[in-house]
């Protein structure tokens, strides 16, 4: 199965995306899954995963959690852990919750990567990013993933539909004629399980650039209406 398991909707501060226009875009992209992650919230990837199936896919609730170490995608879960945490604590909830802990982008450090000694223990690393302007950091997380026996994913992290996609986790699963019929339970299971492969290519230049020019506005925008009381 054809898995993007890092995707942003307009329920992230940095995405306009709509959940329709990002599962379409799934679809046309051939993907059999899809999981909706926004930043620290959970209402798109619930809409996300019911609406699903109208598109032929499998949708898989999870959520970026923003914890004091850095990201991490929290797959299979329903409900946003508390953010701010340890990395570790937030891996261990996720766990009780029966879900998939997985470190995006990790060593990137203007991303809020995590990176060791605080990555001690998940279920997987995103090993390829589609969301980075070179692939230093993509290769040194293949490294580290490799040495540590870390199941491998990767992601579009995308944050407009069309960028939905360009980087899958491709996974040793059947989805026997319609994916949206598979349990997730068992898709994570077989990523556990080590049964996962990165594949994908990185985003355009300029898309990337866009991307962080508009971050940083909105970022300042914040940071402006705060100091002004607004």
């Amino acid at each position: 199965m054809r898995f993007d398991p890092h995707v942003h909707s307009r329920w992230s501060y940095d995405s306009s995306a709509s959940v329709h226009d990002l599962l379409a875009a799934a679809a046309d992209a051939g993907l059999d899954a899809v999981a909706v992650t926004d930043h620290d919230a959970v209402e798109g990837s619930l809409r996300a995963a019911a609406l699903a199936p109208e598109y032929g896919l499998l949708g898989v609730p999870g959520v970026e959690v923003s914890t004091a170490d850095g990201h991490l995608l929290a797959l299979g879960v329903e409900h946003r852990p508390e953010p701010g945490r340890p990395l570790a604590e937030t891996v261990a909830t996720v766990r009780e919750w029966g879900g998939l802990a997985v470190v995006p982008h990790p060593f990137q450090r203007t991303r809020h990567g995590a990176r060791p000694p605080a990555i001690s223990d998940c279920d997987g690393v995103e090993v390829y990013n589609a969301l980075l302007m070179t692939g230093v950091r993509n290769r040194r997380a293949r490294r580290f993933a490799d040495r540590e026996g870390y199941p491998h994913l990767a992601g579009s992290d995308a944050h407009v539909s069309r960028m939905v996609g360009r980087a899958y986790t491709e996974v040793g699963l059947d989805p026997r004629g319609d994916p949206s019929e598979v349990d997730p339970g068992e898709l994570l299971d077989a990523i556990r399980q080590g049964r996962s492969a990165a594949r994908g290519s990185r985003t355009p230049v300029a898309r990337y650039v866009r991307k962080f020019a508009t971050n940083a506005g909105l970022k300042t925008g914040a940071g402006l209406r705060s100091a002004l009381g607004r």
